[in-house]
């Protein structure tokens, strides 16, 4: 089963549909006058359908368990066939398509053994996702493809050459994977002059900036004290968010300090400054943090 202890709740929701075609009119008139000798095809077939959606992860071995919170069949008869439309909806950490799927496949099935009796040439024509929100197919690159990155590592050890940066690196790579690309990458010393010069900087060179290192409680740890009389327009919800996500998968991610903000129209976020942390601030925040230049954007024009 694939890995998704990483990504974020999110609502999801997919509609798919099945069709059932038979071979004639009368089979249409038993099914509307529930007159099939097996019983209401419409209502065991949702029936059936509604377990469908809900055992989905029974039958289908990679498929994660996971809560359906809502779930509607309709059905519509388009001349000689009726079209099943399946739609589910969760709030969890990946999509329901398949959920969906399922439950279309197993309403026709259904009313495909329910029909047989009456209609030797009753057949299942198709099995499709119609529609699916939710998650990071959501957001559209285009809406960022422009912006250019800066990282910069706040450590005394690492810029003393006493060590190897990976923080910063992860955040890099993790970026790319997004499309954006840095084009400052810097190390320095946890120094509170030296942090609020880089935040200066770069600030007016890129339109997204991350430091990663100094966010704690220690006494050199002192980025987001920098950093936080420098911000015009403090976003607190995004360092809100990094903290829950982190606080489900250890108990000191409270102890966090990290800011967000805007200063003019670049982003400056403080990460955690082990790898550990700052992967999960990545995966707490991309791609939604960044439906803000979108928004920056529109408040442009």
């Amino acid at each position: 089963m694939v890995n998704i202890t990483h990504k974020s709740n999110t609502l999801r929701i997919a509609i798919a549909t099945a069709t059932v075609r038979v071979s004639k009119i009368e089979t249409i008139e038993a099914i509307q006058q529930r007159k099939v000798p097996k019983g209401d095809v419409f209502e065991f077939a949702r029936a059936a359908g509604l377990l469908g959606v809900k055992k989905t992860s029974d039958v289908i071995p990679d498929c994660h368990p996971l809560p359906v919170e809502f779930t509607s069949i309709t059905y519509q008869i388009v001349d000689l066939s009726i079209v099943i439309s399946v739609e589910v909806h969760t709030i969890y950490k990946t999509g329901v398509e398949v959920e969906a799927m399922h439950g279309a496949a197993v309403t026709a099935l259904t009313m495909y053994d329910m029909l047989k009796p009456i209609d030797k040439a009753v057949e299942i024509e198709s099995v499709k996702l119609l529609k699916k929100s939710g998650g990071k197919t959501d957001f559209n690159k285009a809406d960022y493809a422009d912006s250019k990155a800066g990282v910069v590592v706040c450590s005394d050890t690492i810029s003393a050459g006493q060590g190897e940066d990976r923080s910063g690196k992860a955040i890099v790579s993790k970026l790319e994977y997004f499309g954006i690309e840095t084009i400052y990458y810097e190390i320095i010393a946890d120094d509170f002059d030296l942090i609020q010069s880089q935040v200066k900087l770069l600030s007016e060179k890129v339109q997204l900036l991350i430091f990663t290192g100094g966010t704690g409680l220690s006494p050199r740890d002192v980025t987001s004290d920098a950093v936080l009389p420098l911000i015009e327009k403090p976003i607190d919800g995004i360092m809100e968010t990094a903290r829950r996500y982190g606080q489900d998968r250890m108990p000191y991610a409270m102890l966090s300090r990290g800011v967000a903000g805007l200063i003019g129209e670049t982003l400056v976020m403080t990460f955690p400054g082990s790898v550990k942390g700052a992967t999960e601030s990545m995966d707490a925040l991309f791609p939604q943090v960044l439906h803000l230049f979108k928004v920056i954007k529109g408040k442009r024009h």
